[in-house]
């Protein structure tokens, strides 16, 4: 229910179309994409995950609440602990409806007892899901905040990486030459040191996001100047649902030119996806989504914070 609603307000920000990079309660993503799709439920078209493939313990797991072997089953849906375990995950997944597959190669900012920068799943685990995914004519993304972590995942033949906070030369070197996307949620580091210090989150959180967000934009600077394939992405939902518009002032700020950074969030996610035939520009044959501001967002992209109209589809949400 939670995420319905979430799934409206994103609509309603002028998002029409999503990437759902996960979920701890596994195939719910699926349930709320496939409601959507019946009409059931208003919310943005969602491309969706099914769930983490990731290491006991690791930055997919929901650690610290119980001991771990204690979560519900449908929460630990993506655990694997070595390259069969993840393949069999990866092919689980797809068969219950994920539109791509999510791993987690290194350690994570917002989860207890990982570190970013250091490697989780193996090259060689993350090899037997892309050879999977492959397979299935899907494709596999990988959160990776470590340098290291990055370059095994992008050896083992991922589509995307997430996050790259802590992306080094080289790596942004083998990104360039292997047209690996590189999705960097390069605003909410500020709201998280805002809001999770005001509000008390674990110091954990607080220090890990303090060693990796100037960082992660000085590498998303460089990497936009390299012209690495980039697209638009937010971690939506570390910070509320609907505020998903706030990082193209962030991209502005550290790089792109306006059309550059709207361009990430359109044509260049639909490419990511592998939809550019229906998404992402409008033109005949493709789906009519449409959003209208007060003002021109080539003067001033933060007008799309704040939109008077969204159409999904044709029709008029907002």
């Amino acid at each position: 229910m939670i995420g319905a609603h979430n799934a409206r307000l994103t609509l309603e920000a002028g998002f029409t179309t999503v990437r759902d990079v996960g979920t701890y309660r596994g195939l719910t993503d699926v349930a709320l994409r496939d409601a959507i799709n019946a009409g059931s439920v208003p919310g943005s078209r969602m491309f969706v995950a099914g769930a983490y493939i990731t290491i006991p313990m690791g930055g997919g797991e929901l650690n610290g609440v119980v001991p771990n072997e204690q979560l519900p089953a449908d929460m630990r849906l993506g655990v694997a602990s070595t390259a069969d375990e993840a393949a069999a995950k990866t092919a689980f997944l797809i068969d219950q409806g994920a539109d791509f597959i999510k791993t987690i190669a290194t350690g994570a900012v917002l989860a207890i007892g990982t570190e970013p920068g250091e490697p989780e799943l193996t090259e060689d685990q993350l090899r037997a899901v892309v050879t999977t995914a492959k397979a299935r004519g899907k494709f596999v993304t990988a959160h990776a905040h470590g340098a290291v972590g990055i370059k095994s995942a992008i050896r083992a033949g991922v589509r995307s990486i997430e996050h790259a906070s802590l992306i080094d030369d080289e790596a942004l070197k083998m990104a360039k030459a292997s047209g690996t996307w590189l999705v960097m949620d390069i605003y909410n580091g500020d709201y998280i040191d805002d809001v999770g210090t005001r509000e008390k989150w674990p110091e954990e959180y607080l220090r890990k996001n303090r060693e990796t967000t100037d960082i992660q934009r000085a590498g998303f600077t460089k990497a936009v100047k390299m012209g690495v394939k980039i697209a638009y992405g937010t971690d939506s939902g570390v910070y509320p649902h609907g505020d998903n518009a706030k990082q193209f002032a962030y991209m502005v700020r550290y790089g792109m030119t306006p059309m550059q950074a709207i361009q990430s969030a359109t044509i260049r996610a639909a490419e990511l996806l592998g939809k550019e035939e229906t998404l992402g520009s409008v033109q005949p044959g493709h789906f009519a989504d449409l959003v209208a501001v007060k003002g021109d967002p080539l003067q001033d992209i933060r007008v799309l914070e704040n939109l008077t109209h969204v159409m999904k589809d044709g029709k008029i949400v907002r």
